[in-house]
C-alpha cells in the first residue's frame, strides 16, 4: 500500500466509523434534544460558519488562551531557569508551582473571577495551567543536561552565554517545546472552561454555554466541535513551527563558539 492512501486511510476510516456510530446512536435515541445527529450538526456548523458572531467568538477565544499561554509558558520556563541558577529561588518558587499544579481548574476560575473582569479570567487561567507544565519540562531538562559537557565547557572557560547556547539549548529545548505543546492542550480546554463559567460577551465558551440554556441541542454540538476542531488546526500548526525552531536552535546548539 502507498504510503500517501494509508495516510488518507488513516485519517477517514476512524472518522467514517465514528461518524456511522454517531448516527446510530441518533437513530436509536430518536430525539434531537438529547442526541442530534452528525448531519444536523453539521447543518448548523455551515450555518454558524459564515456570521460575525463565529468569527468575534473565535478570534477572542484564540486571543486569550495564546496570550494566557504564551505568557505561563515564559513564565515557567524563567521561573526554572532561576531556579537552577540560585537554589533560594528553587526553595521559594517549587512549592507554588506544585500548589499550581495540585489545584482544581474550577477553583482558580472561581477564585480569578473574584479579581478579575470576566473577559481576563480565561487568559488568566491559560497562563496558569501552562507554566507549572512548562516549569517541570524545563526543570528537568536542565537537571539532565550532560555533566561532561559542563566540565568541558568550564575547561575551556566558556562564557554563561555560550555555556547556554552550546549546552543547556540542544539539551533544554527539545523538552521544552514537548512541554509546551502539553501545556498548549491544557490551556486550551482550561481557557474555554473558564469561558463557560464567566461568559465574557465574546467567547466560545459563553456560546456553548448559551447553546445549553436555550436547550439547542444540534448548536451545543457544533460550538463544541468548533472547539475541537480549532484545537487540532491550533496544535498542528504550532507542531510545525516547533520543528522549525528545534532545526534552528540545533544550528545554535553545532555553530561556531
Amino acid at each position: 500500500m502507498k504510503r500517501w492512501v494509508k495516510r488518507v486511510l488513516r485519517v477517514l476510516l476512524p472518522l467514517a466509523v465514528w461518524l456511522g456510530v454517531w448516527q446510530c446512536l441518533a437513530g436509536w435515541v430518536g430525539l434531537e434534544l438529547l442526541l442530534p445527529g452528525p448531519g444536523r450538526v453539521l447543518e448548523r456548523l455551515a450555518a454558524l460558519c459564515p456570521t460575525p458572531l463565529f468569527w468575534r467568538a473565535a478570534l477572542a477565544t484564540l486571543g486569550r488562551v495564546f496570550l494566557g499561554g504564551a505568557l505561563g509558558a515564559l513564565g515557567g520556563a524563567l521561573v526554572a531557569a532561576l531556579s537552577a541558577r540560585w537554589e533560594p529561588v528553587d526553595w521559594v518558587m517549587t512549592p507554588m508551582m506544585k500548589v499550581v499544579r495540585a489545584t482544581p481548574v474550577a477553583s482558580f476560575i472561581l477564585l480569578i473571577w473574584l479579581w478579575c473582569q470576566a473577559g481576563w479570567v480565561p487568559a488568566v487561567i491559560a497562563a496558569l495551567m501552562s507554566a507549572p507544565v512548562v516549569w517541570g519540562a524545563t526543570a528537568q531538562a536542565i537537571g539532565d543536561t550532560d555533566p561532561q559537557l559542563l566540565e568541558m565547557a568550564r575547561a575551556y572557560r566558556f562564557s554563561r552565554w555560550k555555556t547556554a547556547r552550546l549546552v543547556y539549548l540542544p539539551s533544554v529545548l527539545p523538552a521544552v517545546l514537548a512541554g509546551c505543546r502539553t501545556a498548549l492542550g491544557l490551556a486550551w480546554k482550561a481557557g474555554v472552561a473558564a469561558e463557560v463559567l464567566c461568559r465574557p460577551r465574546r467567547a466560545l465558551g459563553t456560546q456553548v454555554y448559551n447553546a445549553k440554556l436555550s436547550m439547542e441541542t444540534a448548536d451545543l454540538f457544533a460550538w463544541t466541535a468548533v472547539v475541537v476542531c480549532l484545537s487540532f488546526a491550533v496544535e498542528r500548526a504550532l507542531w510545525w513551527a516547533w520543528r522549525a525552531l528545534d532545526r534552528r536552535g540545533r544550528r545554535w546548539g553545532h555553530g561556531d563558539p
